[in-house]
């Protein structure tokens, strides 16, 4: 199954990618993951992406695309994955129409829901553990719960560059929600509810759709 999981910043598209690939052939590819791995080795992709993703932009097309093929390219992935925060533009989009996507996990949230599970997201220097101290407030709001570590905000988290985020978001990505539902292959998600509730109405769309594959 060759999987596209869209939704905003906070949209709980990490979450939900970990868990169908926790129950589905699908190795999860998270370009956001890939560029803060190229960020954290100080490449030159990565100090390219960094001078972007710091500001809350897009990282350009050309790069992104060539980042995620490489890595598609890789065993791991000849058996299905799930792509988490890509394509992000009609560029993007059509530059793997020969990959052959077949389904397309668009998740829907509120903004108010999204600002409160941005700007109070705070990550463990340490153990990367993630915690919202609005929604779920911790008694130490300095650090982790789990080992005692620091708790930092993402520079991307502020409620400024959130909105930097969602205008290029509505700009960029939602023509790529179009293109796909041209193809009729868009499953509407109302993932503004709990985690447990979200992944069930995924679930049931993913069984479905490999039961009318195995007829």
């Amino acid at each position: 199954m060759k999987i596209v999981i869209i939704g905003p910043a906070g949209s709980g598209k990490g979450t939900m990618s970990d868990l169908i690939e926790d129950n589905y052939p699908a190795k999860h590819i998270s370009s956001g993951s890939m560029f803060r791995e190229e960020i954290r080795k100080n490449t030159p992709l990565g100090q390219q992406a960094n001078s972007y993703i710091s500001q809350g932009k897009l990282v350009p097309d050309d790069v992104t695309v060539a980042l995620v093929k490489s890595r598609l390219s890789q065993d791991d992935c000849k058996d299905g994955y799930l792509l988490d925060g890509f394509p992000r533009s009609l560029v993007q989009a059509k530059a793997i129409e020969d990959l052959g996507i077949n389904v397309v996990i668009n998740l829907m949230v509120e903004e108010h829901l999204l600002v409160d599970r941005i700007v109070y997201r705070r990550l463990c220097e340490n153990c990367k553990a993630i915690y919202n101290i609005k929604l779920n407030p911790l008694e130490d709001e300095e650090h982790c719960e789990r080992c005692g570590g620091k708790l930092y905000q993402r520079s991307d988290d502020t409620y400024e560059k959130l909105m930097v985020r969602l205008e290029s978001y509505a700009e960029e990505t939602q023509p790529v929600v179009d293109y796909y539902r041209k193809k009729g292959i868009v499953y509407d998600v109302d993932a503004g509810q709990s985690v447990e509730d979200v992944y069930k109405q995924i679930d049931e769309i993913l069984t479905k759709i490999m039961e009318e594959k195995s007829n």
